[in-house]
């Protein structure tokens, strides 16, 4: 039996620089580069309207260190 290969998870941050984030799991074997990609960020101020909510860039982060008690 085939093991499939281990997912990590990656936050994926606004470059809006309103903090919301995506959570994703990437492949760390076939995707080395950091991922880069256009979402939605309902708290970004869209240019064009002037109102909440835009598709912007959101880059890969580091994630935060685990808490364990």
């Amino acid at each position: 039996m085939a093991k499939g290969a281990v997912a990590v998870k990656v936050r994926m941050e606004s470059s809006a620089g309103t903090g919301y984030r995506y959570y994703k799991k990437k492949n760390p074997k076939t995707q080395t580069e950091k991922l880069k990609m256009m979402k939605y960020d309902p708290w970004a101020v869209n240019e064009k309207t002037g109102k909440k909510g835009a598709h912007v860039l959101f880059e890969e982060k580091k994630m935060p260190p685990s808490k364990k008690n």
